[in-house]
């Protein structure tokens, strides 16, 4: 399964024009984000008016939005393997996931291009007994029929989380984002 989302690229806090929110601060921060997506389908901001490791409403919601002089972007697509063939389990496990090293804003004298989010869109088509699991590091947010389900937000080492969608009230054979 391939998927496509956009990539945000910023330059590092404490750098010329760099982004307060990107390398500036560490630790777990749960609640970032309101428990529904915006009417445009991105992430709303919860902080009131900042948080541990965001600097308030305006800069965070640069950070799923073309801005020019702040952000640059592209699309980068993923492969999700079935783990074994006919078993119809998918994963993507990438220990090193810096799908922008050298390029956009570039790595401003890093090992890797750090500052970046990552929007990736999808639907599926729910059946009983689904789960989803997820590890990352760094500001993970997981919405499933607009209604954050995974909230892994912070600045952080992996950290892992994982959803029964049986417990969601969906629909077997409805189609979900």
């Amino acid at each position: 399964i391939n998927l496509t989302g956009t990539v945000r690229d910023f330059n590092y806090a404490g750098t010329p024009g760099g982004h307060p929110d990107f390398e500036a601060f560490l630790g777990d921060d749960r609640g970032v984000v309101k428990s529904a997506l915006g009417l445009d389908g991105k992430p709303v901001y919860n902080g009131s008016p900042t948080t541990p490791t965001t600097t308030g409403a305006a800069n965070f919601n640069q950070w799923y939005r073309d801005t020019p002089g702040v952000n640059a972007s592209a699309p980068v697509s993923i492969a999700l393997d079935e783990t074994f063939p006919g078993s119809g389990i998918y994963r993507y496990d990438n220990q090193a996931f810096f799908p922008i090293d050298g390029q956009l804003l570039g790595n401003q004298g890093a090992g890797h291009n750090y500052a970046f989010t990552y929007e990736l869109p999808t639907t599926f088509t729910y059946e009983p007994g689904q789960t989803f699991n997820f590890r990352g590091d760094d500001d993970v947010w997981v919405f499933i029929n607009d209604q954050l389900v995974i909230d892994l937000g912070g600045v952080h080492g992996a950290e892992s989380a994982g959803v029964n969608l049986d417990t969601l009230g969906l629909t077997p054979g409805n189609t979900y984002d």
